[in-house]
This record gives C-alpha cells, structure tokens and sequence, in this order.
C-alpha cells in the first residue's frame, strides 16, 4: 500500500473513531450554515510537524474548508504562535478538531524529542534512527514525524529487512544458523533484504563478521566494549548501538564510531507538543 493510500485510512478510522454517527454537540449547538475561523495557536516551544496531516483531516470532514498553513513543518515555534488557520462551515472545523490536533500535538511532540537527539550528534557520523515502537496503527505518521525532526527511518515493519534478534538467535541455534536461513528465504523468494544481527558481546560480533552481515547491533554494550567493538569491525559492515540511549548518554555514544543509533524513546514515550484551536465565530 502506497504511503498517501495509508495515511488516508488512519485518517478515516481516527474519525470514524472521534464522531461516529455524529457530533451531536454541534449538530445541537450550532446552526447548519454558520461559518467560522480557528486559529490554531502553540503554547509551547517546539518543532511544529503534521501541519499537512491536520489539514487533511479537516478536508476529510469537508472539503470546502479552506486550511492555510503560516509556519511550515520542521520550523522552531514558541507560544503565541499561530502555525495555520481554517475557515468555513464551523460544524466542520468542531466535529474534525480533536482528531486534527491529535496527529499535530503527537507529531509536533516526536519531531521536538527527534530535533534535539539530532543536535546532540550532529558533530559525529551517527545518524539517530527510530524503532518499531510506535502508536499501534499510527506508524507511518510517527515515522514521518521522525524524519521532520532530522532523524532517519530503520525498518518500517517486519518485512523489509532482516532483523535477527536475541529470541531469533536462541530458537535458530546460533547467529550463524540464523543469517544461513535468511540467506536461503531470500533466494527462494529471489528478493534482496539488508541482514541485521543483534550481538550483546565479543565473541557474537565476531560470529557477526563471519558471516558478512549488513548490520551488527551492539545491545547495551558499555562505552569502552563499544569503541573496541567498531574498532574490530573496522568498516566491514554498518553498526548500530542500541540500549540505554537517552539526551545524556548519546553524545558519548555517537563518538564511539557506531554508524546508527537507535532510540525507542522518541515514538514510545512522546510527550505531545501543547497547541490548541482557538475558534471564533463568522
């Protein structure tokens, strides 16, 4: 499924989910024709992100709505500022409002977080890189988010790239079993996947190196096993540090060597950026 056909369907069941059959407060409250303005207005300091979602979402419940964006996504905003204004059928703009500032507080929220885990590397090669630990169903958006924050993409699920973890390597018998089978899954299946392994020591790096993989994750390994461990590689393959990655730890991370750094904190445990729609009558 194309990405523009995935962000239409979160957007039709996040509303099917707020109005249902309806939003009976303002289908009681407010007249049929009467039109308005919203302004939606942050009250905090941030990287604004998911302008182009909320305007879909409002569309979405009328297209006649006119939605014009003031601050483009990935700009610094800071409270005061108006980052977009709609107008028209103010039925509309009630019924669409919380499910449109969902998506911009929770994007908005996962660019900041991204923004500054950027910033702390941005001196080194590491490139930060999210996780799978997304909001169930809202991946796609969580991962556009990460990008507009300056951070990359890993894997978007578990069928784009080999990731063979821990569990994987105890059920396959060994990291070497386990990269051979994905080897043969993809020459039956004739397609090409990057191959990721998870390695907690030594001795799994150097059975990583063995079998040539793409990727060597080194999970929670200290900062002087992480420095010996790029040297072992030495460019042979990417790698990746994961674990106990946090704003006070990653710079010294980053300046180990590793290529990537993955950080689970920046989907999983967002806080939403504080912005509201502030409506007045027309």
């Amino acid at each position: 499924m194309k990405q523009s056909e995935q962000i239409k369907k979160i957007i039709k069941l996040a509303l099917q989910e707020d109005i249902g059959k309806g939003d009976i407060t303002s289908l009681a409250t407010i007249k049929k024709n009467q039109k308005a303005i919203g302004k939606f207005l942050v009250k905090d300091k941030g990287l604004i992100a998911g302008l182009s979602i909320a305007k879909q979402v409002m569309k979405t419940v009328d297209s006649n709505l006119k939605f014009k964006i003031l601050i483009d996504d990935g700009s610094e905003v800071k409270p005061g500022d108006i980052v977009a204004e709609v107008s028209g059928n103010a039925r509309a703009i009630l019924s669409s409002e919380r499910t449109a500032l969902n998506f911009l507080q929770r994007m908005s929220g996962i660019a900041t977080a991204s923004n500054l885990y950027a910033k702390a590397v941005a001196h080194t090669k590491a490139k930060v890189i999210d996780t799978r630990k997304t909001a169930p169903g809202l991946r796609m958006i969580d991962k556009m988010a990460v990008k507009i924050g300056g951070c990359e993409n890993h894997r978007l699920g578990l069928y784009d790239m080999f990731l063979i973890k821990d569990n994987h390597i105890e059920v396959a018998g060994s990291i070497t079993k386990a990269v051979d089978e994905c080897r043969k899954f993809m020459q039956k299946k004739k397609k090409k996947f990057l191959i990721e392994v998870e390695t907690k020591n030594p001795d799994e790096v150097l059975e990583a190196l063995k079998c040539k993989v793409d990727i060597i994750m080194l999970d929670n390994f200290k900062i002087d096993e992480m420095k010996k461990a790029v040297e072992l590689i030495n460019g042979r393959c990417k790698v990746e540090a994961s674990g106990g990655v946090n704003l006070s730890t990653i710079k010294s991370i980053a300046e180990t060597g590793v290529d990537y750094i993955s950080v689970g904190g920046l989907t999983h445990s967002v806080k939403a950026l504080d912005i509201s729609l502030e409506i007045t009558p027309l």
